[in-house]
């Protein structure tokens, strides 16, 4: 799905396909590094057993202690990740990041209270007659956090949310891409939040690898599905769960009752947001055929109004030249194989200084281009046309599952037929990417795009041991049914199994 990184056990520079992380790619393990991981687990590790169920004032003041940074750090970590990028829209940063950042923190603190009772269950009231069922949601200790580069702040902090929400404590590596942010973090957030709470992680070469070897409570990896099965190895030698978000080439299906413009509106604000370089993003877009060289024409109105040049400040530029050269690459690929290739801004259609490239319309990609294989994570848009929606659906059931569909339509049966016959990680209808918005609903892949959950009160659970309690009553029937058996046993038993 993507290039190979120079350091396997690192986050690729695309969400998609690179190495697996292996030990014989490694120089040699750094004992250095992997005691001072452990060192700091271990001291983790040590603070949650000496105070393992936080109160909910004490979860309320670390949630408040993170959102203070936040808000205290704004400007500089938007200039950090900037500088990570070559450039990053400071609008986007702020709406992408900072603000989803802070209104997950809100919405936590807001219903912690609530999470935190315990849950009423029934019981079994004929053997168990006076007793009771609890679940308990209690701490699970250590969470790891493996973060990429593409929403580097929103995927570190918002993860995080859900895990001091829980009462639990973390470690955090950032991607070697995001090396200005991991030094703003690493510096400045110990004096909001100590070391035995939450440290975080540059990724120096190798760090990735020794940190999925931890014994953690729980790990989250966000990343391309390689890594995905390299980090998931690694942690089963720990039997240690992981969450695994990963990404894939989600679809939107325009259906012929949707207004063409608006679709076209959203689609290509979804696709041009971080110029692409979202697992959520639009990867390509499904059309009734007679209806995609409209499409395309109002894209050639809608990107130049938002856009009006490659140089804007608004527009984001491409991670690295890796990223760079290899989607040039893939549009180069689907052009010598007879796809047509639209360039959607006036002038060049990608600078190298910057690392800029336009957003691309791509028409009548082969199957077995680049571009239709792997996820894209950049500013390319292939349109497909369909004539049946019975093909579309096969077609997407052909593939790995996606992380997201967007169906178009305001019929409630056509967006019904794709709910239930295309399963995905998550659905927005008639938009993109905004489900993943809603702290109050889940957010995760299925399949190949991923396993379990985080977000609001999925994210709680996720981090929490939701830990069943029996308590016997007082009196307890059952004694009636202790050994040695006899006719009584026989009746009371010939009752419950009749």
């Amino acid at each position: 799905m993507a290039e190979k990184a120079d350091n396997p056990a690192e986050e690729a520079q695309t969400r998609s396909g690179e190495p697996e992380m292996d030990e014989t790619d490694q120089p040699g393990v750094n004992l250095s590094l992997a005691q001072a991981l452990s060192a700091t687990l271990a001291r983790q590790h040590d603070a949650y057993f000496a105070h393992p169920v936080p109160s909910l004032a004490e979860r309320r003041a670390d949630l408040q202690q993170l959102q203070r940074f936040i808000r205290n750090h704004k400007q500089a970590l938007c200039a950090a990740i900037s500088a990570d990028y070559g450039h990053r829209s400071r609008h986007e940063t702020l709406m992408a990041e900072i603000f989803p950042a802070i209104d997950a923190i809100d919405h936590a603190i807001g219903h912690l209270r609530g999470w935190m009772k315990p849950l009423r269950r029934a019981v079994d009231w004929r053997p168990f007659f006076g007793a009771r069922n609890r679940v308990i949601p209690q701490p699970l200790g250590v969470v790891g956090v493996i973060v990429p580069w593409n929403f580097p702040l929103n995927l570190s902090l918002v993860p995080l949310t859900s895990i001091f929400a829980a009462g639990n404590r973390a470690m955090v590596k950032m991607s070697e891409n995001s090396r200005n942010l991991a030094q703003l973090l690493v510096e400045r957030m110990p004096a909001y939040l100590p070391p035995e709470k939450l440290q975080f992680f540059d990724e120096t070469g190798g760090v990735g690898l020794e940190f999925s070897r931890l014994p953690f409570d729980h790990l989250l990896f966000t990343g391309s599905g390689q890594t995905g099965r390299a980090v998931m190895s690694a942690a089963a030698q720990n039997l240690c769960p992981v969450t695994l978000e990963l990404g894939g080439r989600s679809p939107a299906i325009v259906c012929d009752d949707f207004a063409l413009r608006t679709a076209a509106a959203r689609i290509l604000y979804g696709k041009c947001l971080n110029a692409g370089q979202i697992c959520t993003t639009v990867d390509h877009a499904w059309l009734p055929q007679q209806r995609i060289e409209e499409f395309l024409r109002l894209a050639l109105e809608i990107v130049p109004a938002r856009y009006p040049r490659l140089d804007t400040p608004d527009y984001t530029a491409i991670i690295d030249q890796r990223s760079f050269d290899r989607l040039l690459h893939s549009l180069d690929d689907a052009r010598e194989r007879g796809a047509r290739v639209i360039p959607l801004l006036p002038g060049p259609a990608f600078d190298r200084a910057t690392r800029k490239i336009a957003p691309h319309i791509v028409l009548d990609a082969p199957d077995d281009s680049l571009l239709m294989q792997r996820e894209i994570f950049g500013p390319i848009l292939p349109l497909r046309g369909y004539t049946s929606l019975d093909d579309v659906i096969v077609s997407i059931n052909a593939g790995p599952r996606p992380l997201a569909i967007y169906p178009f339509s305001h019929d409630r049966r056509r967006v019904q037929r794709l709910l239930d016959q295309v399963m995905s990680g998550g659905v927005s209808v008639n938009d993109a990417l905004f489900h993943v918005a809603q702290h109050d609903l889940p957010f995760g892949g299925v399949g190949a795009s991923g396993m379990g959950h985080y977000h609001g009160w999925e994210g709680f659970q996720t981090f929490s041991k939701m830990r069943p309690v029996f308590y016997q009553a007082r009196h307890s029937a059952l004694k009636f049914l202790w050994p040695p058996y006899g006719k009584f046993a026989d009746r009371v038993l010939a009752f419950l199994t009749r």
